[in-house]
């Protein structure tokens, strides 16, 4: 698979989205996520709602119109409710959607607010059954006495209907709001992360969350469920089976709600740090990193501790002395962290560069990229209208080998990590005509304007492109611009 490197050039192909200058506020894009095969796409959105496209069948082959999507599925996720104890609103906004891999015909994600999690199923149905002996056709139930036959119901064809039923839903775990949640290698377990913890949970489970006691190695065959006294605390194996990547393993449930990071002190004044987000591995299902608001990246191990607030590996760079200013802290905050593919590196996003690490050198990045570094020298007006505390993500392309980025401006940039090559695209509705190629931007950060450069006085701070998705297998893009939904794809010859 190409990345941006060589000759690639990205062509338009989709806008989603109401045209309206007025946006409201409940139509914001607030995550997007394509599925393990990229041939569903789904947003969320401040409104609390899922909207679910579908990559349409008969262009899939068709290079030249294969990013074509259209909508599957749209439901309410969340509603906004009222925490009475503690006199507080929590939001209906979608914080972060997760895919499981596909297992059946139906699909199953997972959506977060600030404090619930819910387990969402998308089925089709296209068969209805008729030939009832009890009720009439339109649902009214028949006199017994009436019946003097009987008859066996049959399935007829019906227009396709696609249901979104919540399955589980996973709730007052959290004090703080959720960042992230990441589904684990094992497809069994997820973690949702806050400010100052992180939860483990198991999909079938809804009224506690995990703390991994043990992981017992030996070569053991335990049929649950079992029931053990530990220290006069009863306790309950709940999965002993073996895992496909792994040695054989035991989950273990405690009886109450507990967390796997807690790093909540003793005296809220003593608050340093908070959890910026959090993700698993994407083969080891024993390891899992965590991001904070100091710019430090902790991969911690569950095979070594219960409570993993002891980190196997700190990732840090030494901060240059002479770029320290004000900001150093706040701009230093990583806003995203992304495992590669194949689990050798990970990404992070600073609010000016994204990083890429090797998981077996923590004393610095392996690369480094500026995303925005004309911006340095407005950060007192960035922070006096709030823009210098925007969460930008980042993600990969399907083979590791070029990531993606959103800046201000509703500008995106590309870096390709093999030729060492950059570019600045823009998505924009004056460049929406089917199949155009996007020209790259270029930013002037001082002296003499060239003529095709933007100056970065005139760069609009409202424009902004927070959340980037990148389908799995193709070289098809999908960019969050406030209400609108752009996809992009690579032009083909």
């Amino acid at each position: 698979m190409a990345g941006y490197g060589g000759d690639m050039q990205w062509c338009f192909s989709q806008v989603k989205g109401a045209i309206d200058d007025d946006v409201a506020e409940a139509d914001i894009i607030s995550t997007v996520e394509f599925n393990h095969t990229g041939e569903l796409l789904a947003t969320g959105d401040k409104g609390g709602r899922v909207v679910i496209f579908q990559q349409e069948e008969e262009n899939k082959n068709q290079l030249q119109f294969r990013s074509e999507y259209n909508v599957y599925s749209t439901f309410q996720s969340h509603e906004p409710e009222f925490d009475y104890l503690k006199s507080l609103e929590i939001e209906e906004k979608i914080n972060k959607i997760r895919w499981l891999p596909q297992k059946n015909a139906a699909q199953f994600l997972l959506s977060t607010n600030d404090k619930t999690i819910k387990l969402w199923k998308i089925s089709e149905r296209d068969k209805r059954p008729e030939g009832y002996n009890l009720k009439e056709e339109d649902g009214r139930y028949k006199d017994p006495n009436s019946i003097t036959s009987l008859r066996v119901p049959v399935l007829m064809p019906m227009d396709l209907m696609v249901e979104a039923s919540p399955r589980r839903v996973f709730a007052n775990a959290h004090t703080y709001h959720i960042n992230s949640i990441s589904v684990n290698s094992d497809n069994e377990t997820y973690l949702s992360a806050d400010d100052l913890r992180i939860n483990l949970w198991h999909l079938e489970i809804t009224d506690r969350s995990f703390s991994i006691l043990s992981y017992l190695w030996a070569l053991i065959s335990v049929q649950p469920p079992i029931k053990l006294k530990l220290d006069s605390i009863r306790i309950w194996i709940l999965h002993a089976a073996p895992h496909p990547n792994h040695s054989k393993h035991l989950w273990v449930l405690t009886g109450c709600p507990s967390d796997i990071v807690d790093i909540k002190p003793a005296n809220m004044e003593e608050l340093t740090e908070v959890i910026t987000a959090a993700e698993f591995h994407p083969h080891q299902c024993n390891t899992f990193v965590y991001s904070s608001s100091k710019g430090t990246i902790r991969l911690c191990d569950m095979r070594i501790s219960a409570l993993c607030d002891r980190h196997s590996k700190l990732f840090e760079e030494p901060e240059d002395p002479s770029n320290r200013s004000f900001f150093s802290e706040i701009i230093s905050s990583i806003s995203d962290v992304k495992f590669s593919h194949n689990g050798r590196y990970m990404m992070t996003r600073d609010y000016l560069s994204v990083k890429i690490w090797d998981l077996n050198m923590e004393n610095r990045p392996v690369e480094t990229y500026q995303v925005h570094e004309y911006l340095r020298s407005k950060l007192c007006s960035l922070y006096e209208n709030d823009c210098i505390f925007d969460k930008f993500e980042c993600c990969w392309n399907g083979n590791d080998s070029v990531v993606m980025t959103g800046s201000y401006n509703n500008f995106f940039r590309m870096f390709d990590r093999g030729q060492r090559r950059d570019v600045t695209l823009e998505a924009s509705r004056e460049n929406s005509k089917p199949m155009q190629v996007l020209k790259p931007r270029k930013v002037c950060a001082g002296g003499k304007r060239k003529k095709d450069e933007i100056s970065v006085d005139s760069l609009d701070f409202n424009k902004k492109i927070l959340h980037t998705a990148w389908h799995p297998q193709d070289n098809i893009i999908a960019v969050a611009t406030t209400n609108n939904l752009y996809i992009f794809q690579d032009k083909v010859n």
